[in-house]
């Protein structure tokens, strides 16, 4: 099938480690030109090899993405080679921890707030001149399974995905019918944001009183999922590529679960 990527450009926020590169890799596999930003100089050099080894078209930048300054500093060089055009946004940088909410402080909401959403809504207001202008052009916001159905924790995190499909949904309307606005929800996806330190197994272990390995094995027991597994970045990053190509065209507005069926509800 023909996707349409070939020669697009693509920008992928938080793109240099797990959904992000394999979203990344996905897009560079359809003849795309790549364009990431990260707050990880290492990672981003490791995913630019990567990328290049491919013969892919790439640039990258490394930003704070919690600030406006970030936000824009780190579009404004990502997009230098291309004269600051693009047609494809993929907003995916974000962090989380498990936290009670009696131990989150106003500042932890605000830091889960401007990164997880802030900066969702940053760059879009900021790349919407120029995708206005694109042919085709698209975005794809990466919530969670957890915007749609909140566990008890992490509640700062799972207030700030629900606000990313409010996003999408309102800016698929607004902008529609000359760029496409589509989210996907994972559940729980076996990357750096749930295995480095202070990442999600890690603080799961300390809320459970268990090491990370066997918090995490718990915390998907209570979940209840179907395929009883955690799912790969490749999984989601098929579903990312998919829904910005030319095989979705019918598709906006959209949140798509890729969740191993953590959600119950009809709707």
């Amino acid at each position: 099938m023909q996707t349409g990527l070939e020669g697009r450009i693509v920008l992928i926020t938080g793109g240099a480690q797990g959904i992000g590169r394999s979203t990344a890799l996905g897009f560079a596999r359809e003849g795309a030109r790549l364009c990431i930003i990260d707050i990880d100089a290492h990672a981003l050099k490791e995913t630019e090899s990567e990328l290049r080894a491919l013969g892919t078209n790439v640039t990258t930048a490394q930003a704070d993405l919690s600030t406006a300054d970030g936000v824009k500093s780190g579009i404004d060089a990502a997009l230098k080679p291309h004269n600051g055009q693009v047609d494809i946004l993929v907003n995916n940088v974000g962090a989380g921890k498990v936290r009670t909410f009696e131990e989150l402080s106003d500042e932890e909401w605000d830091f889960t707030m401007s990164l997880n959403f802030m900066s969702y809504v940053r760059t879009c207001r900021y790349l919407l001149p120029v995708l206005r202008a694109r042919e085709n052009s698209v975005i794809i916001n990466n919530a969670s399974d957890l915007a749609r159905q909140p566990e008890p924790v992490p509640i700062d995190y799972s207030a700030s995905k629900a606000a990313v499909l409010a996003l999408t949904k309102g800016l698929a309307r607004a902008e529609a019918p000359r760029i496409r606005v589509n989210a996907v929800a994972p559940g729980p996806v076996w990357t750096p944001f749930w295995t480095k330190d202070g990442g999600f197994a890690d603080t799961m272990g300390k809320f459970h009183g268990m090491a990370p390995k066997d918090a995490v094995e718990h915390e998907l027991s209570l979940r209840q999922l179907p395929l009883k597994r955690l799912g790969q970045p490749d999984e989601v990053a098929n579903v990312i590529v998919f829904m910005a190509s030319d095989l979705a065209s019918f598709v906006t507005s959209a949140v798509w679960g890729v969740d191993g069926g953590s959600i119950r509800s009809l709707i």
